[in-house]
């Protein structure tokens, strides 16, 4: 429909001081040390990747999570005015809490995470009216606060769900189906869905699910087939976050009526942007708005 408005999301979930380390020659070892080439410090979570995505490609996304404590509060607050996502729904950590921060490691095309949560994922606040679909940033911050779906659907919103890998919950799939099962649309990797499924997550146990499968792209599960996008080749500096930038992408060309392979097209070059760059938002700036029509 011509002339739609943005879709408005508010993306829910723990927000870090990502401190990612790059260009080291391997992995570090116990009783050993390495040395980074490069060091740099980012805003950093699943949630605000995907409401930095959001904004890249012209939707309208809120942040509610509560702030890193200081140091790193002032840089996490620098990021989120950067690519302009409202935080009215933040709130500062609590002064006992400690910093809560993700130390990435970049190695050959891939990441690894070492992170330190501290405090409620989420400020006990009023998200007021005007959200038309909220996105749950992992699935740690959903099982934290369970009553997020109710206070969804009463304001009348649909709702999103990532995975993240948490290895307390990925192995807990059947745990974890009353969950899952109430959400609209569920967006694991494949490795977290594969974890999932192997502790006992029943197929296709939301409506929708999308699987991010890095370089290969992402796919569209759901009873009546599968639907596959490939990812296009592009040279890969930092994958911290693609997924979470697909998430935007996609949610954006969804919620605004997109048939699904366009929407997986969106979250796809999404993905392919955000590794360009270190960091899960810095290779966003260059990417295109989506047009807000529906399909006819």
């Amino acid at each position: 429909m011509t002339g739609q408005s943005p879709p408005t999301i508010l993306c829910a979930g723990r927000l870090y001081c990502d401190l990612i380390f790059t260009d080291l020659p391997h992995l570090p070892r116990l009783g050993e040390e390495v040395f980074a080439p490069d060091l740099s410090l980012h805003a950093g979570g699943g949630a605000f990747i995907t409401a930095a995505a959001i904004q890249a490609v012209g939707g309208q996304a809120g942040l509610c999570a509560t702030l890193p404590s200081v140091p790193f509060a002032d840089t996490v607050l620098r990021d989120i005015a950067d690519v302009g996502i409202d935080a009215t729904l933040c709130a500062a950590a609590a002064p006992e809490q400690s910093p809560q921060v993700t130390v990435v490691s970049v190695l050959d095309n891939d990441r690894a995470f070492l992170s330190h949560t501290s405090g409620p994922a989420l400020p006990d606040v009023d998200w007021g009216t005007g959200w038309r679909h909220l996105h749950i940033g992992e699935l740690r911050t959903l099982v934290e606060h369970p009553d997020l779906i109710a206070q969804a659907r009463a304001q009348h919103m649909t709702v999103s769900l990532d995975c993240g890998w948490d290895d307390a919950l990925v192995h807990r799939g059947a745990e974890m189906t009353h969950l899952i099962k109430d959400v609209d649309l569920f967006l694991p990797n494949a490795s977290e869905l594969a974890a999932l499924m192997d502790g006992g997550l029943p197929q296709n146990a939301a409506p929708l699910t999308v699987v991010k499968d890095g370089a290969q792209g992402a796919r569209v599960e759901r009873a009546g087939g599968v639907h596959h996008c490939p990812a296009p080749a592009v040279e890969v500096i930092d994958t911290t976050g693609a997924g979470d930038a697909f998430n935007g992408g996609f949610l954006v060309a969804w919620l605004s009526g997109a048939p699904l392979a366009q929407a997986l097209s969106a979250g796809v070059r999404c993905g392919a942007a955000a590794v360009g760059q270190v960091g899960g938002t810095g290779g966003l700036t260059n990417l295109h708005r989506i047009p807000f029509e529906a399909a006819e």
